[in-house]
């Protein structure tokens, strides 16, 4: 059990993560729950932070984004780092940022459509942000964004 969570509460959780358009009459089915209790307690899991939001999963694929990287990023000049962030959130092709320890500042995720422009965008970081930049490029991807839950045993 997570955070001393109740099972239920996990239980819900875990079936929100796998279908976040789940109604509360199938939560309330698969939890043995009435459809208004089921409702109260995803109202109580979103007023205690548990859940944010709801979002729709789109494939960069589909989107004409196939080539999926990671890019680490060093200020040149260190005292520069505090406006890296602003300048990265302004590049749709980054599509998460994260601050990190070690020989990098950040490292971020892209999704692009080409080897090309993957190229165009590490020169515009480098530039924008004045910045030295190491790239992976990601070739298969098992999985991705997994639930913080799973299935209550």
């Amino acid at each position: 059990m997570m955070c001393g969570m109740e099972r239920i509460d996990q239980h819900i959780l875990t079936l929100l993560a796998a279908d976040g358009r789940m109604s509360y009459t199938d939560i309330g089915r698969a939890t043995g729950l009435s459809t208004s209790a089921a409702q109260q307690r995803v109202r109580r899991l979103e007023q205690r932070g548990i859940i944010v939001g709801y979002h729709a999963e789109l494939s960069p694929a589909a989107l004409g984004r196939t080539l999926t990287a990671f890019i680490s990023i060093r200020a040149l000049n260190s005292r520069q780092d505090d406006n890296i962030p602003d300048i990265l959130a302004g590049l749709p092709e980054i599509t998460s940022c994260f601050s990190v320890a070690g020989d990098a500042s950040f490292l971020c995720m892209v999704e692009v459509s080409s080897t090309s422009d993957l190229d165009q965008l590490l020169n515009r970081i480098r530039h924008l942000a004045s910045a030295s930049t190491t790239t992976t490029v990601v070739l298969t991807t098992y999985f991705r964004d997994r639930p913080l839950v799973s299935d209550v045993t």
